[in-house]
């Protein structure tokens, strides 16, 4: 183990580590350009892993094409579902085959070629570090992380975004929509499809938030992003808006609940007092 600059701990990269069960989920719809490429890269990288493809019908025969690299590679399985309904539950739906399997560390990775397969392979071998860590996010936004591809502006919203998310959940992470992060088993158990509020992208700020509240330990890793390499983008104004509205509600009542604490506390130690002086 190695320290990076502002104390992060990075793996050595000529020192074994202990290996552990993982896999990789991917969820996917509508990319069949994509789809082989990750896979190859992945395998390549990360050849001790098993990867999950979440495949929601694609019509473009992206689930085919997955079902038969999985017939020549046993590491590579297929989770077929009925239909697209967000990120949330593909992903939701992932886990769950996941910890059946009986997988200790458990990857989310998006099918677009925006998430580098060695950094996947990084964010492996640091949540495989003595310290076990109970989340390991792929951050665009702590030293050393940087995105390629993107303009100023976009620059701007994602950082903006998050310094909103930490403001008013206080999470302590600089990158909490950040899609590329490793969990691990235990502290997913438990988690049911009730729990997540967020179908789109807001479930990478939701699952954040839900690890945090868990007591769970929560480690950034600098990455870099890249722009997608083919097909369509499945972002859209609605998805940012459902983020922005819920990451707002979780505010307000975190907030609220800050200060329900806070009164109580200070009308405890008044009646405190009182009473002392009564005593006297």
């Amino acid at each position: 183990m190695t320290t990076g600059e502002h104390g992060v701990l990075m793996p050595s990269p000529h020192k074994e580590t202990l290996r552990v069960k993982s896999i990789v989920v991917v969820p996917t719809y509508n990319e069949i350009d994509n789809i082989d490429t990750v896979l190859n890269r992945v395998r390549a990288h990360a050849p001790s892993s098993d990867i999950l493809v979440v495949d929601d019908n694609s019509p473009d025969g992206t689930g085919i094409v997955a079902d038969r690299r999985a017939e020549d590679d046993s590491h590579i399985h297929v989770l077929h579902r009925e239909e697209k309904n967000g990120l949330g539950p593909a992903y939701l739906a992932g886990f769950t085959w996941a910890l059946d399997h009986g997988y200790e560390l458990i990857v989310e990775m998006d099918a677009d070629g925006s998430h580098r397969p060695q950094d996947v392979a990084l964010l492996i071998q640091r949540a495989e570090m003595p310290d076990h860590p109970d989340l390991v996010i792929g951050s665009r936004w702590v030293s050393g992380g940087t995105t390629h591809g993107w303009d100023a502006k976009r620059v701007f919203l994602s950082r903006a975004g998050n310094a909103y998310i930490n403001a008013l959940l206080g999470l302590g992470v600089l990158d909490a929509t950040a899609g590329l992060r490793v969990y691990r088993a235990n502290i997913l158990c438990g988690i049911h499809p009730e729990d997540i509020e967020a179908t789109g992208y807001g479930f990478q700020v939701n699952m954040t938030k839900i690890v945090h509240e868990r007591g769970g330990t929560i480690v950034e890793m600098p990455i870099t992003f890249l722009e997608r390499e083919a097909g369509e983008s499945k972002l859209s104004g609605d998805i940012f808006t459902e983020e922005l509205q819920l990451v707002t509600r979780w505010g307000l009542a975190h907030r609220a609940t800050q200060l329900k604490d806070l009164s109580k506390s200070v009308v405890s130690t008044i009646n405190g007092k009182l009473k002392d002086r009564r005593a006297r």
